[in-house]
């Protein structure tokens, strides 16, 4: 019962789960083309049975165009979430996520590389893109976390978001060397830098729920050892955990999820920055709690920017990168102002 009462409750699951689809059904019917609720719930519906929906529902817009951007939206934006409420939590730090700390400048890095090269897997249409991303994901983070530590051993909040700027400006740079020299692909990558998931269907979809399960449900079944190490590194090994061990898994999780969200999505800044932080504030930091509603809170709120990024300058299309830096660099500044506050 103890462990029950730890975890959400049931009707906060229905509650989250019900504002996600609520907010999944308005991000498929609005849009350059408005499409009736009902309409939109008959394709899905006689989509799903296996019936020949009836004429007049859009049916090519509901179920190839919108349904799998929306769900492509949902899950990198739990999965952002998530890695985000991860970082913040294993490194005791309310600024951490994957663009303050450099992760997704690395990730990007190797994506970019991987595309302006050719690098591929064979038999693989992402593979290659993808595999890059991961592994240049977890080398930065490994790179900057020790550097930080090689120059703060506290390593403390500053040093940590320094190191971070620094490297994602040290990437940033890399990359437009890389674009300078490979003029063919400029146009895609950079389209891919500002972050869309324009175009993304149903594979993208599975690829990223097969990585979701597997890496968030790793960083979920460490919730309790967050919570320990959220008391500081001596006091979690008092209580039995394997610090290291516990700090390699989650740190290699974080890095393959937002290796793999990259490298579909391009750089979405500020999520995991943002919602973890709105969601501690309902909450608490009881990650048990805070990591089931991170991943929610993550998926309606890049629903939402998704939606303004199509629909506020129709029929011109915005990148989805734009809307979230841009209130993403609102929200940094007040979560910044409040830690340093409690400091």
């Amino acid at each position: 019962m103890r462990k029950h009462r730890e975890g959400l409750s049931l009707l906060a699951y229905a509650a989250f789960g019900l504002a996600l689809i609520m907010t999944m059904l308005l991000c498929v019917c609005a849009g350059s083309v408005p499409i009736a609720l009902e309409n939109t719930l008959k394709a899905i519906l006689y989509s799903m049975t296996g019936r020949e929906a009836p004429a007049g529902i859009s049916k090519t817009i509901i179920l190839n165009v919108r349904l799998p951007r929306v769900i492509n939206v949902s899950l990198v934006g739990a999965s952002l979430s998530l890695c985000g409420a991860a970082m913040q939590g294993l490194i005791r730090n309310p600024l951490a996520d994957g663009s303050t700390l450099g992760v997704s400048s690395g990730a990007a890095l190797g994506a970019v590389i991987a595309m302006a090269f050719g690098f591929y897997i064979p038999g693989t249409t992402y593979g290659g893109v993808m595999l890059l991303a991961m592994l240049f994901a977890f080398i930065s983070l490994i790179l900057i976390l020790s550097l930080a530590y090689a120059l703060d051993h506290s390593l403390s909040t500053n040093t940590i978001i320094l190191i971070g700027v620094i490297f994602s400006m040290f990437a940033s740079s890399v990359i437009n060397l890389i674009i300078s020299f490979t003029s063919d692909h400029v146009k895609s990558i950079a389209f891919w830098m500002m972050g869309s998931l324009s175009g993304t269907g149903y594979s993208h979809a599975r690829i990223l729920t097969i990585f979701l399960a597997l890496c968030g449900g790793v960083i979920l079944l460490h919730a309790r050892e967050l919570n320990a190490l959220a008391i500081g590194e001596d006091n979690a090994r008092h209580v039995g955990v394997h610090v290291k061990r516990v700090k390699m898994v989650i740190l290699i999780a974080v890095s393959v999820l937002t290796g793999v969200c990259v490298s579909i999505s391009g750089s979405i800044g500020f999520v995991g920055l943002v919602m973890p932080h709105m969601s501690r504030m309902i909450t608490g930091p009881n990650h048990k709690k805070l990591l089931p509603a991170s991943m929610f809170s993550g998926a309606i709120f890049l629903l939402f920017a998704d939606l303004i990024a199509r629909t506020l300058l129709s029929p011109i299309e915005l990148q989805i990168g734009l809307v979230t830096s841009l209130i993403g660099a609102v929200a940094f500044i007040l979560v910044f102002y409040r830690s340093r506050r409690k400091g």
